[in-house]
């Protein structure tokens, strides 16, 4: 079959049962194409459905708002924790950590360890060992000054056990 409009553009060479056929093909996959895209608008629309569900655009409004209010409150609260934090840190290596207790019986007629030798150190390895020693007559109470771990003033027995024992 000839066509004189084929001819016209060039094309009548081609035998327009091709022409259909091609053009058949190609409304097959476009009502595909729309198949498909009103599958993903469905997809779409029960999302924004489900997101909206009751509300308007002022009520999603204020919604957005509260939740900036809420975020920039939780952002503020957050660096006054941070800010805490830092505080605690800071006095907490000036507070007791290092303990070291060791009991004893300071006279041999007496029993019960009630004497005890106690070494109290912060971050720094600085503080104190308080030494209680408990006899008959009564209850006497020494302290000694510890730097860096090292005392000045001799150290007996139970009180090395307890510096050592803190140190650890």
């Amino acid at each position: 079959m000839n066509s004189e409009l084929l001819n016209q553009i060039g094309l009548g060479f081609i035998d327009a049962g091709y022409i259909l056929m091609g053009l058949l093909v190609l409304i097959v996959i476009l009502f595909i194409i729309i198949i498909i895209q009103s599958v993903n608008l469905g997809k779409v629309n029960r999302k924004y459905q489900k997101f909206m569900q009751g509300k308007d655009a002022l009520s999603l409004e204020k919604s957005v708002l509260n939740l900036y209010e809420s975020n920039r409150v939780i952002k503020d609260q957050t660096e006054i924790n941070r800010k805490n934090i830092r505080e605690i840190s800071n006095k907490q290596k000036y507070a007791f950590q290092k303990f070291g207790l060791v009991k004893y019986d300071a006279f041999k007629q007496m029993g019960g360890e009630l004497s005890f030798c106690l070494v109290m150190l912060n971050d720094k390895k600085d503080g104190y060992i308080i030494n209680n020693v408990h006899g008959a007559e009564g209850s006497y109470t020494y302290s000694k000054e510890i730097k860096n771990g090292i005392c000045n003033v001799v150290l007996g027995d139970e009180e090395n056990q307890a510096l050592k024992k803190a140190l650890k």
